[in-house]
């Protein structure tokens, strides 16, 4: 898959405003813009959580080659 360039965006933009109407298309895109959003916290949060319990299994590691 390439990237999309002007030209595909406006008919992608005219195919949806053609489908769904000018009334219909603020509510779709803030739609879309919560559930970008919740994707992107959900995400992080499954990042930091890795990052935390690798964190804790490297020092529980360390502990235990010292004892």
């Amino acid at each position: 898959m390439g990237n999309l360039g002007f030209g595909e965006l406006l008919l992608i933009g005219i195919a949806l405003l053609l489908l769904f109407g000018p009334s219909k298309l603020p509510e779709l895109g803030k739609a879309l813009g919560k559930g970008l959003h919740e994707f992107k916290k959900a995400s992080r949060e499954l990042t930091d959580s890795v990052k935390d319990d690798t964190a804790e299994s490297t020092k529980d590691e360390k502990n235990e080659k010292k004892s």
